[in-house]
This record gives structure tokens, C-alpha cells and sequence, in this order.
């Protein structure tokens, strides 16, 4: 074997040294260059070769010069043969160019568009007009099967035809045998510790089921198989398995390339207990406070989680006193004859360092104050990882972004500095609302407003209400400012004008028509709660009908159709939620009165309690509790057009909008006094979009009713219903859907809606 790999070196070097000979034909004896005449050129041109050539007019050609020229023309890749010549002292280039590429063509192809072929074909070097090149060419049917391997389609199949064409120039043809994707057909995981359905549900990949079609979930990746091998490990470690280990995995696939086997191999070892816990290093936060961070105690069952939360829960302690760079290891001493582990947990604070600087990135609209105001970490104070988190959910609850993120950046030079970077992705913060409903009595429902929260980048809100609808006709300007002060004292005004005409709707026949404007105000008692102050004056002219029911009309006769008053309001909320772009863990409290005086005596008063409680890192449950009170004041009886009123999207889904309550004999609804509404929902991402913060899928139950006056509140009175719901804050604006099926409607009493939907256009 190395006698004919030496036979064939020889022969090769011996071929190469005839094939400079023979290029460099003519030129054995050294003469001066009196002109360059290129031939045999026909798509390049000649001013091309000799900007490439390292001979010019004037210079003494030697064989040396010759090999350089013919090493320089061929690495052009122009040229499949080159040939120097001396005619008279004359040298002569005779080329033979490489055909160009005049057109790609694909057959058989669905998976991928041509166009986004042709791109990665270009980066490659394979596109029309280039030159040709075979080794590209093979390089680029290599790139397309590996496209075709990305998308689990291992039996695909790429051929390549390269057709001559007049000129020069060649044709290429891609054809495609794309076949079937492999799906995963079995995944084993050899356990004994837990029943491997339990196992296997930590997966993300799976075998084919009913939703796999559109998540592809049973399609293998190698990506997705290491992420589930972490998650499994992180289960058994969270269970005690200290010693756990996945040995090897095997991923094989069917002779027909449509079939995927994997196996998973583990040693899972056995189950360790906690058997004390200590804190080592400099103390610069009282002990027992640090003590009471630490999550995992003597005795429990060892888990990697709580012991990470631990050790973070101290290096964040350590950071709101300025310690950047803190750190705390968990350093184990196994006793594996006990099945004990103890664990002595260093805590290194580090240098305690200042803020220098901090930047704000990726505001193109919204100016630099609005954000900079929220902010409640200052520049040359000491680092405070609490309040560098309070400023970014701060930024995030001005709803102006739909993604704000902060890093920290150490300065070079001083080592007890560092500089503060947030980078937020501003949305689209206008809007044009529409809302949308269908049912067999109301038909169509619909209305619309024009708003915008970010008006020029001020942090200031304009919204514009312009309703012509048959029911509700709506004109009004909202203005409001959240900083009226400096110290966050907020300020806004409203005028409007609405008329409602309620014999359109399967309410009580009635027709309001009011004018008013009001001013409110806002002040934050702490970094959560707040309290807000508001009044208007409003003129009421009210229309009733023959038949409307007697309760309007006995109110009209008793107090006339027209009545000037002030509501006064005034309100107090505690909101604890950690983002309003994608909420997952707190709570919201808030108490909201209204009393009117004038004309009009009255009151309502309402409470609402929200909570957010995080399952794992996709799921979320929430819960809502909403209940409404009210009632005439000074021995007058409550207007009906303050009615509580129940049903419908935000209320009770599934159910015909307003059709809750009490009804008049021919079954128009009247509202009520009193409203109890609740709701629970388990939040999660859509299935293969989790990294998608704007869609979120919801399983819910709705439970409501509304009570009239004199009515006894009874729960075995609330309807109740169950569903599905979808949430899209899209880039044309926030989609609202919910499919839903009342549980315990009353036959002829009830009016059912199981589809509604709300969509807003933003701009």
C-alpha cells in the first residue's frame, strides 16, 4: 500500500510538472514584453485579465514570472485552462473560460419557496450569472439535503443536471425527492425509580398524537433531545438522585428513513437526604438573615432546585447592598454509605460597587424621560440589584414596550463600578379598537375607539371614542398625563358625548343621551398602591317607550327625563403582577366608588381581586373576583342606567353580552343592583410558538350573575360556563377569542353566545 501511494505521488507530480510545461509553452528563453494580447476571451473582458495578470509592457518575462502569471489567472476562477505564449516578444494569454451560470431551476420541490433557495444557493457561490464551478455545485447539493435533514426529512433525495447552453453558458436543474418527514416512533427510557409515562411526559419530544401535526413535537431534533435529557436530569436531582446520570443515548432510524427509535440510557443511583446545611465566608448581612434564604433544610430530600434558589436568593440579598459580583457555592461532602449529603455554602460578596452610568437602548420613539422617571436605581449610588428589578418592571408596566430587558456591564479600569444597560423593543402603542360579537337576537355588535397611550413619545395618552352604532353613539377625547408631577401625581380630563339606545339590545327599551366632563387625579402611596380622585358634571336627557318596562317609566314619572348631577369618584388599588406583558406570578386589589349628587342621588362601589400563581416556567393560574354593589341614596331608588349588567366576554363567557339577571316579561334584560363575577383560567403558551410572549392560550370557567333590588344573592343562582380562550397581542393590535359552553343555561330564560371575539387595530 505505501509502495503504490508513492508510485501514484510520483505520477502525479510528474503530470503537474508536464502541464506547467506545456501552459508555459514558448517561454523557455527570457525576453522583454513589448505588448500583452489576450485570446479566447468572450463573456470577460480583457481589462479583466490584465488587472490580474503580475506582467506588464516593459518587464523581462521569465519561466518564474510565467508560473506566478498562471497561478494568479487560474485562482480567479474564470478560467477552466490557461496558456502563455511568446509571439515575437510578444506574450500571448490564451484562456478557455468557465461557462456561466444562466439559469436554476427546481422540480419537486414544496418544502422550502425557490426564492429562499436561490439565497442559500448565492451564499454558497451557486447563482445566476456567476461562473460556473462543478465543486460549488456539489457543495450546493450538499447544503440542500442538510436543509432537507433540518426539517426531518432524512430520505430526501437531490439530483443535479447540468445542461449546456449556447454562449458559454449553462443551465442547472435541481430535482427533489422530498419523501415523507420521520416521525419518532418510540422513546425508551430505561428507569426503575419512576413509571417512564412520567418520565416521558417531561419530554417536549414525543411519538405522533392529535396536536403533533402543528408542533411538530414528534419530529427529532437534536437540540430539543439535549434540552429534555437537562430536564430529566433536573428531575431525578430534584427527587434525591445526587448520583443520576444518563450513561449514553441511541437515536436510530428505519431502513425507509421515515422512522425514529430513541433509547435513553441512565443510571439513576440512589436517593440522598439533606444532612446539614452550613454558611462559610465573610458575614456582610446579619447570618440569620442569610440563614432564612436557604430553602433546603436538614432532612429533606435532596433537591438541585431549591438548593439553586438558595444560593441566588443570597447573591441577590448581597446585591441590593451594592455587591454586583457576589457569589455563594454549594460545596457537597457526600456520604454515600448513609445516602447523606451536607453542604457548606461559600459566599464570596465580592468588591461593593457603584453605579456609573445608565443607558437606555432602543427607544426610537418614546423619549429618554419617560423612561429615566421609572427608574429607582440613581447613577453614582451604590449598586441595588432590588431596585434595578423595580425599574425594569416599572419600564414594563408603562405598557409602552413589549420588551424590556436590563443588563450590567463592568467599567474597565475601576473595579468597584459598573454601568447599567436597558434595552427595551417598543410596540406599537396606538391603537384602533374594534369590538365584534354575533348572536341570533343582537346579530352584529359592534364599536370602536382611536387611542394612544404614547402620544410623540411624551408618555402622555390621547384617546379619541367615535361610536355610531345603532346602540351606542359615542364621541369623546380622553387626555391623561401619569406624571402631572414630578412625583408621579397623575393627571387627566375627559369629554364626551353618548347617546344609548337600549331598545336596540335585548335589554329594557330606553334612550339616554348625555353630555359631561370630568378631571381625575392619581396619587402612588408606595412603589404599589396608589389612590385616584375624580369628578364630572354630567346632563342627562332619558326616553322611554310603551313598552319599556314599568320600573323605567315609574322613574321617569317620579323624578322627570332630565337630571344634571356630579359623580364623584374615588378608588384605591394595590397591584403586585410582575409584568403586564406577560403576567405570571401576583396580584391585583383594587376598590373603585362612585356617588352621585344633584338631580341624581346614588352609589356604587366595587371590588376586584386578581391573582397570578405560576405552576412551572409555561403554566399559569389565574384567578378573578369581581363584585359590584349599588343603591339610591337619600331615600331615592338607584337610576336603572346604573345598572350592573353581566355576560360576555370580560364577564361571563359564553353568554349573550348584558343578558344576565333579572328579566321583564318579555324577557328583555334589566340589570341589577348587585353583580358577582369570577373566573379561573390556567394560562400556557401556544404549543410550538413557547418563545412567543404575544399568543397565549387559556382553559378556563366563568361564573356570574347579577341581582335586581330586593333580590336574596344566591350562588345556586350563578350560570357558570367553560372554555377555551386566545390571546394575541398581534402587530395590527390585541385579538381576544373565546370559545366557551354554558354549563347550567335556563332554557328560554338565557341567551347563549359561545363565540366572541374582540380585535383591535394598532398603529
Amino acid at each position: 500500500m505505501h509502495r503504490m501511494r508513492k508510485r501514484f505521488l510520483v505520477a502525479l507530480a510528474g503530470w503537474l510538472l508536464c502541464a506547467t510545461g506545456a501552459a508555459l509553452a514558448q517561454l523557455r528563453a527570457p525576453f522583454v514584453v513589448k505588448d500583452i494580447r489576450v485570446e479566447g476571451v468572450q463573456r470577460i473582458e480583457a481589462g479583466t485579465v490584465f488587472s490580474y495578470l503580475p506582467v506588464k509592457v516593459g518587464d523581462t518575462m521569465t519561466e518564474e514570472k510565467g508560473q506566478q502569471a498562471l497561478r494568479a489567472l487560474f485562482a480567479t476562477g474564470f478560467f477552466k485552462d490557461v496558456r502563455l505564449e511568446a509571439d515575437n516578444d510578444i506574450l500571448v494569454v490564451l484562456v478557455e473560460e468557465r461557462p456561466a451560470v444562466a439559469q436554476i431551476d427546481f422540480t419537486g420541490v414544496s418544502e422550502f419557496q425557490p426564492d429562499a433557495m436561490k439565497r442559500v444557493l448565492r451564499d454558497l457561490g451557486m447563482a445566476e450569472g456567476l461562473t460556473f464551478d462543478r465543486s460549488v455545485l456539489d457543495g450546493a447539493e450538499q447544503e440542500l439535503k442538510r436543509q432537507y435533514l433540518s426539517r426531518g426529512k432524512y430520505a430526501a433525495e437531490v439530483q443535479t443536471t447540468v445542461t449546456p447552453l449556447e454562449r458559454n453558458r449553462v443551465a442547472v436543474s435541481f430535482a427533489v425527492v422530498e419523501g415523507d418527514v420521520a416521525k419518532i416512533r418510540s422513546i425508551i427510557v430505561g428507569a426503575s425509580a419512576f413509571a417512564e409515562k412520567e418520565l416521558l411526559d417531561l419530554f417536549t419530544l414525543r411519538t405522533p398524537g392529535w396536536l403533533t401535526w402543528y408542533t411538530k413535537l414528534d419530529q427529532y431534533s437534536r437540540q430539543r433531545l439535549t434540552a429534555d435529557l437537562e430536564t430529566l436530569r433536573s428531575f431525578y436531582q430534584n427527587q434525591g438522585y445526587l448520583d443520576f446520570n444518563v450513561e449514553s443515548t441511541q437515536v436510530s432510524i428505519t431502513p425507509d428513513r421515515t422512522g425514529i427509535y430513541i433509547t435513553v440510557n441512565i443510571s439513576e443511583g440512589e436517593k440522598y437526604t439533606v444532612a446539614d446545611v452550613q454558611l462559610a465566608g465573610p458575614m456582610l448581612v446579619p447570618r440569620e438573615e442569610l440563614e432564612k434564604l436557604v430553602r433546603i433544610k436538614p432532612g429533606d430530600v435532596f433537591s438541585r432546585q431549591r438548593l439553586t434558589e438558595s444560593t441566588k436568593a443570597i447573591t441577590d440579598r448581597l446585591g441590593n447592598d451594592g455587591y454586583a459580583f457576589a457569589n455563594a457555592n454549594a460545596v457537597p461532602q457526600v456520604d454515600k454509605e448513609k445516602r447523606t449529603v451536607a453542604f457548606t455554602i461559600l459566599i464570596d460578596p465580592g468588591r461593593r460597587v457603584y453605579v456609573r452610568r445608565i443607558n437606555v437602548l432602543g427607544n426610537t420613539k418614546t423619549r429618554d424621560e419617560v423612561i429615566r422617571r421609572e427608574m429607582r436605581q440613581l447613577e453614582g449610588a451604590y449598586y441595588d440589584g432590588s431596585k434595578i428589578q423595580l425599574s425594569k418592571r416599572r419600564i414594563d408596566r408603562t405598557q409602552y414596550f413589549k420588551e424590556v430587558n436590563v443588563e450590567t456591564a463592568p467599567v474597565e479600569g475601576p473595579q468597584d463600578q459598573v454601568d447599567v444597560v436597558y434595552t427595551v423593543k417598543e410596540k406599537e402603542t396606538g391603537s384602533l379598537m374594534l369590538g365584534l360579537g354575533y348572536s341570533t337576537v343582537d346579530k352584529i355588535i359592534l364599536q370602536a375607539s382611536v387611542s394612544q397611550q404614547n402620544a410623540f413619545g411624551t408618555g402622555k395618552s390621547l384617546a379619541f371614542t367615535i361610536n355610531s352604532g345603532s346602540v351606542n353613539q359615542v364621541y369623546s377625547v380622553s387626555y391623561f398625563d401619569p406624571y402631572y408631577t414630578i412625583d408621579g401625581v397623575s393627571r387627566g380630563f375627559d369629554v364626551y358625548k353618548r347617546n344609548v339606545d337600549a331598545s336596540a339590545l335585548t335589554v329594557g327599551a330606553y334612550k339616554t343621551s348625555t353630555l359631561g366632563g370630568g378631571i381625575r387625579f392619581g396619587y402612588p402611596l408606595s412603589e404599589r398602591a396608589s389612590v385616584n380622585f375624580g369628578v364630572a358634571a354630567e346632563n342627562v336627557n332619558l326616553e322611554t317607550f310603551s313598552n319599556s318596562p314599568f320600573a323605567y317609566t315609574n322613574f321617569v314619572a317620579q323624578f322627570g327625563n332630565d337630571y344634571s348631577y356630579l359623580p364623584l369618584t374615588a378608588g384605591w388599588a394595590y397591584d403586585s403582577r410582575n409584568s403586564l406583558i406577560l403576567t405570571t406570578e401576583g396580584g391585583l386589589s383594587r376598590v373603585s366608588t362612585e356617588v352621585g349628587v344633584g338631580d341624581l342621588t346614588y352609589y356604587r362601589v366595587g371590588f376586584v381581586q386578581q391573582y397570578y400563581f405560576p405552576l412551572s416556567r409555561t403554566f399559569t393560574f389565574f384567578v378573578n373576583g369581581d363584585v359590584g354593589i349599588a343603591g339610591g341614596l337619600q331615600g331615592n331608588p338607584l337610576p336603572f342606567f346604573k345598572n350592573y349588567y353581566a355576560g360576555g366576554p370580560g364577564t361571563v363567557r359564553g353568554y349573550g353580552p348584558l343578558s344576565l339577571g333579572p328579566k321583564d316579561p318579555i324577557g328583555n334584560s334589566l340589570g341589577g343592583t348587585r353583580r358577582l363575577i369570577g373566573n379561573a383560567e390556567l394560562l400556557f403558551p401556544v404549543p410550538g410558538a413557547e418563545q412567543d410572549n404575544s399568543l397565549r392560550l387559556g382553559t378556563f370557567i366563568d361564573a356570574g350573575q347579577v341581582y335586581g333590588e330586593g333580590e336574596k344573592v344566591s350562588l345556586s343562582e350563578l350560570r357558570l360556563s367553560a372554555g377555551i380562550a386566545l390571546s394575541w397581542n398581534s402587530p395590527f393590535g390585541p385579538l381576544r377569542i373565546s370559545l366557551a359552553q354554558p354549563l347550567n343555561e335556563v332554557p328560554g330564560v338565557d341567551r347563549v353566545q359561545r363565540l366572541q371575539l374582540t380585535f383591535g387595530t394598532g398603529f
